[in-house]
């Protein structure tokens, strides 16, 4: 077995700086370290209990079977900031049937990204025998 001591998703963005202030201005990632110098040079991002690194450059956009989910405390109060923010949602707030709340965005280059609420009524918030 494989004894995983972190992790992080990569990013290789077609335009590093662009990203960069996406990641960090526009959504307000908080930067956990960066390396190298340059517009490709590293910023490594906290993800709640993972990390996001967006380096070096990219050719290719995205696939579209990749996205990142990312839960929050208040999806709704994140929506009106990062519509205010000029951040595009392409899909607001929603009460998925499963019972999440999720919104949905792309960061530039097209990566999705899913915002999640755990509503408090959710089995998510509830661990069985503990």
């Amino acid at each position: 077995m494989v004894h995983v001591l972190s992790s992080r998703t990569l990013l290789r963005p077609t335009d590093p700086e662009r990203s960069r202030a996406f990641y960090g201005e526009r959504l307000g990632l908080p930067v956990y370290r960066e390396f190298g110098t340059g517009p490709e040079r590293g910023t490594v991002y906290f993800l709640g209990g993972g990390f996001l690194e967006v380096s070096g450059r990219g050719s290719a956009p995205p696939s579209p079977s990749v996205a990142l989910w990312m839960q929050v405390e208040d999806v709704r109060a994140a929506h009106e900031e990062l519509r205010g923010k000029g951040v595009e949602i392409t899909r607001p707030p929603v009460r998925e049937p499963w019972g999440l709340i999720e919104m949905w965005l792309a960061d530039p280059d097209g990566t999705r990204i899913v915002l999640v609420e755990v509503p408090a009524d959710h089995p998510l918030r509830h661990r069985p025998g503990v």
